[in-house]
């Protein structure tokens, strides 16, 4: 195969539809799947019975063949999915958001006919993620029917979608203490410190995850040995994992650099809104040295916002 020619959208030329999937082929990025984390969710119906329902949304579905480019489809209000009941053995469904052209595959009449459409892959494996191979169609939820049921529910529907595209947000804030600020030997409890290691963070309304690196460097220990623990906090309620400084070289000044890593799940309360982003630190009375930042220490906090289906 050549070379197809004209390029799309020349004045005066005649453009075959392949050339406008491959478009979007292209603009996705040869990814397929839905767009947004909440697109085509498949649930129960709202009176559970022999079927699902699929919501709102839309996606990119990816042509089974070469050259054949990428569909567009989209779903406005929820999509009754009809689904057999089962006998006497148990059954997996696979639904799928299907696209049968008929430039590729089957016979259906694109002026009379669903091109694009809710499909069922019935008695599929239990563990199967994927469509067929050589079907142009995504798939969206297995179905796993236990025996002589008529009525899905919830339980025994597994989200199999993925985004096309996912979002990602990165943001970098930093801090400098302008002056000593010390957190002596101590009472075994966590306290919000230091205190110049405080930032407002805006959360993406379609972020599910934030991977968050927090960076104490020149931090201060004076006095004796150290044993303390600090800790990321986003928006007072999520709490990260401790970081441990365990340090036994006595009661000389030295300097230290401290990295707490999280992965933080975002709440649905969080999406859309300003959220403090703070660091806590608990210093346990087991060693009798303290911890300062000054001018000489600088605060780091490197936050990147993720998308997934939800």
């Amino acid at each position: 195969m050549t070379l197809i020619n004209p390029p799309l959208l020349t004045h005066g030329g005649t453009h075959a539809a392949r050339a406008f999937r491959m478009m979007v082929r292209d603009l996705a990025r040869g990814s397929q799947g839905v767009t947004e984390g909440d697109d085509l969710k498949v649930r129960q119906l709202s009176t559970p019975g022999a079927g699902v329902r699929v919501a709102d949304g839309s996606a990119v579905i990816r042509g089974a063949a070469w050259g054949q480019g990428s569909y567009t489809q989209y779903n406005v209000g929820d999509a009754t999915v009809p689904i057999a009941p089962t006998g006497a053995s148990a059954r997996s469904d696979l639904v799928c958001l299907r696209v049968e052209d008929p430039e590729y595959e089957g016979t259906r009449n694109p002026e009379a006919d669903e091109i694009g459409y809710f499909h069922v892959v019935s008695n599929v494996s239990a563990t199967a993620t994927t469509v067929p191979a050589g079907m142009t169609a995504i798939p969206l939820a297995r179905v796993d029917i236990p025996a002589n049921t008529t009525v899905l529910t919830d339980s025994v529907i597994t989200d199999l979608r993925q985004i096309a595209n996912p979002r990602r947000e990165r943001r970098l804030y930093t801090a400098f203490p302008g002056s000593v600020s010390t957190l002596t030997y101590s009472d075994n409890k966590w306290h919000t410190w230091p205190v110049a290691a405080r930032w407002s963070v805006p959360v993406p309304s379609w972020a599910t995850t934030a991977k968050l690196v927090t960076t104490v460097a020149g931090l201060r220990l004076t006095r004796a040995d150290v044993y303390a623990r600090m800790q990321n906090v986003l928006g007072g309620t999520v709490f990260g994992q401790d970081t441990a400084i365990d340090d036994d070289q006595g009661s000389g000044t030295r300097r230290n650099t401290v990295v707490i890593a999280d992965s933080i799940t975002v709440t649905a309360t969080m999406r859309g809104t300003t959220q403090s982003l703070y660091v806590q630190t608990y210093m346990s009375k087991s060693e009798t040295g303290d911890l300062s930042v000054d001018a000489a220490t600088s605060l780091v906090a490197d936050i990147e916002f993720t998308e997934s289906v939800r």
